[in-house]
């Protein structure tokens, strides 16, 4: 049986870690005079933390420690979905978004990092308010529950059932044997990566406020701008770029960066991923600067470099931010950002989509069974990183990305559904499950979700969650089996 003592415990802890962060938003209302946003902020943690105390007394003894791959993936798909209902309340009870609806979209979207907005005009509002949309993708970037794992040794309570059904990838890669040590130190680099940004973007001219926003979205692969025109209202080129190679470093794995910490520069360096990764956005951010310049739509090599890399990058990281209408660019520069949404960032990174190892994977299995033909007699062994893969890896990530292509075309069906064309549809399907923000068409980068109907916004907050916590977190719960006593 599930552990619902245990389950309990530790979401009552997660809820009061947000609740906690909340009063960061509340400072910056109070500091800037946001009446009503203060009480927003102040009357969730007001009614919550103690709640929380309660809940915790009551729930810390008599309980198992242990926690089962089936707990995990309960807690998981739970966490998320109250989470996002606590961090809606500050954008309904200020009034800014009046629909909680629209609100819990709102924080799905920037929990889930994807980045996809109802919100028509974002300068316009309070700077607590923006201050909580940007940190609810930071919170969510590293994984809301990762942190959690953090303080587990404190509460005697074992956390890598926990980590495996929130961390992205196809595995989780323990970097220290202790996995609270694990997550403890993926926080770190993500804190240092943090701050590096936000005073590289503070040398650009950007201000204090929009540094951090701004970086708490590159971090996260998420998107939310503080800007009408995301970062396109920033003509700089330095700031463009300094956006434009965190988002590519927030779409490697974030292992990697402990390997060179640690001094293993040839474990970071023979990484096949890494390799793919890096190989796919170069081709890809040259393809397009080419298309560009024969169309004229830019000035020159280096600024249609510029803009190819930045879109890139936004795109293959599931990062969402633009700093052009790429829907007007040409047909082909559009199709390779199209097939970019496919992809994704690396396994352990912030990034969403399928995952570059996915793909490698799929590609190495294809060239196999060619070789097969030839060889009907041969084996043949698929290696990533000079090892072997074992099968059940290989079958966990084929049923994925079966898994993953179904839930687009549930999405598609969904969405088209309600009356808008093809294209739009199969693009919000793409850009909510892969977490990628905006798409093309009626959801490009110019654009919004405010028009899709409320049934449809709930359902694409569920496509973002699935797609945020890999697919088999959330669909494992739909199965019959999940619920029958071990």
């Amino acid at each position: 049986m599930m552990k619902m003592k245990l389950i309990l415990h530790v979401l009552v802890i997660l809820l009061a870690i947000i609740s906690l962060f909340m009063l960061i938003p509340a400072g910056i209302a109070l500091f800037y005079g946001e009446t009503e946003c203060l009480r927003a902020f102040l009357l969730p943690i007001i009614v919550l933390l103690p709640l929380a105390i309660g809940l915790y007394v009551i729930t810390r003894k008599n309980r198992d420690k242990v926690m089962s791959p089936r707990d995990g993936f309960m807690l998981v798909s739970l966490a998320w979905i109250s989470a996002s209902a606590l961090g809606a309340m500050p954008f309904y009870l200020s009034g800014t978004i009046p629909s909680f609806t629209d609100a819990y979209f709102e924080t799905m979207s920037g929990f889930t990092t994807t980045g996809a907005s109802i919100l028509t005009a974002i300068e316009g509002l309070p700077f607590s308010i923006l201050f909580w949309r940007s940190l609810t993708h930071w919170l969510g970037g590293m994984g809301i529950v990762v942190l959690t794992v953090a303080v587990f040794p404190l509460l005697g309570i074992g956390g890598l059932q926990l980590l495996k059904a929130e961390a992205p990838g196809p595995s989780v890669d323990k970097i220290t044997p202790k996995i609270a040590h694990t997550a403890k130190l993926l926080w770190f680099i993500y804190l240092g990566m943090t701050v590096i940004e936000t005073l590289l973007l503070l040398l650009g001219g950007m201000n204090l406020f929009d540094s951090l926003t701004h970086t708490f979205g590159t971090m996260a692969t998420g998107g939310f701008s503080t800007k009408n025109t995301s970062v396109g209202y920033y003509d700089s080129p330095f700031i463009h770029w300094v956006i434009t190679i965190f988002m590519v470093m927030a779409g490697l794995n974030f292992a990697l960066y402990f390997k060179l910490l640690t001094g293993r520069i040839k474990g970071f360096l023979i990484d096949s991923e890494m390799k793919a990764y890096l190989g796919i956005f170069l081709i890809a951010s040259l393809a397009i600067t080419f298309s560009l310049m024969k169309n004229h739509v830019f000035h020159g090599f280096f600024e249609s470099l510029r803009y190819a890399a930045f879109q890139v990058a936004s795109i293959l990281t599931t990062t969402g931010f633009a700093t052009t209408n790429y829907d007007l660019w040409p047909e082909f520069s559009k199709t390779i950002l199209f097939l970019m949404m496919f992809v994704g960032g690396c396994a352990g990174s912030t990034g969403g989509g399928i995952k570059v190892v996915r793909i490698v994977t799929l590609f190495k299995l294809a060239f196999r069974e060619l070789k097969r033909l030839i060889y009907p007699r041969g084996v043949f062994h698929l290696r990533l990183n000079k090892m072997v893969l074992r099968k059940d890896i290989i079958s966990v990530i084929t049923g994925f990305v079966f898994l993953y292509v179904f839930t687009l075309l549930v999405t598609t069906v969904v969405v088209a559904g309600g009356g808008y064309d093809i294209l739009s549809s199969f693009s919000t399907a793409l850009v909510t499950v892969g977490n990628i923000g905006p798409g093309f068409n009626l959801v490009g980068p110019t654009m919004n979700f405010s028009f899709f109907q409320p049934g449809i916004k709930w359902f694409l907050s569920l496509a973002m969650m699935m797609g945020r916590l890999e697919i088999y977190t959330v669909m494992v719960l739909f199965i019959p089996h999940f619920w029958r006593k071990l």
